[in-house]
């Protein structure tokens, strides 16, 4: 009981922690920090305390924020889970299968990546296919038209007149 109390806190804290980090505020505000430390540089003789201060201040800080964005981070991908698998539930035509991906092992996805990839080849051959066939078709439609125009010159040929032969004898 005391551990979910505990998370509780801690996720309430990192949550209002990453907003507030994530505002122009909290910028300026940790600009103005640095300028106030660079600018005291010379009071203190830029001494190893001088530099300690921001060193320590910023690794403290450091360290601290990477476990509140790690939590910050796990609540999104968990709430961004939820709500693809509500939309693969509504969708009757969706892969029930496909709700529990994030519990697979790397070698399981990546067998179900290599299927998905193979669903999507046969498309992609089609469509060269029929650009291929499209061209060939047009080729034909070359050979045809110039097949016809070789007909059409042999009808004009054959139309020019020739001279009579007069068979008949005239007495």
């Amino acid at each position: 009981m005391q551990s979910n109390r505990l998370s509780a806190i801690f996720s309430h804290v990192a949550q209002w922690t990453a907003q507030q980090c994530g505002r122009a505020s909290t910028f300026i505000l940790a600009c103005v920090i640095i300028l106030v430390w660079a600018v005291t540089g010379p009071v203190f003789n830029y001494s190893d305390t001088w530099q300690l201060i921001i060193n320590t201040g910023t690794t403290i800080v450091t360290f601290l924020m990477v476990f509140l964005m790690q939590n910050t981070q796990n609540r999104d991908t968990v709430s961004i889970q939820l709500k693809l698998d509500e939309l693969i539930r509504a969708n009757e035509n969706a892969r029930n299968a496909m709700l529990s991906l994030e519990d697979l092992t790397e070698e399981q996805l990546k067998r179900i990546k290599a299927t998905f990839a193979n669903l999507a080849e046969p498309p992609m051959q089609a469509e060269h296919k029929l650009a291929a066939a499209s061209e060939d078709l047009e080729a034909a439609s070359e050979k045809l038209e110039q097949a016809q125009e070789r007909v059409l010159d042999a009808v004009e040929t054959a139309k020019v007149p020739t001279p009579a032969h007069d068979n008949a004898k005239t007495s």
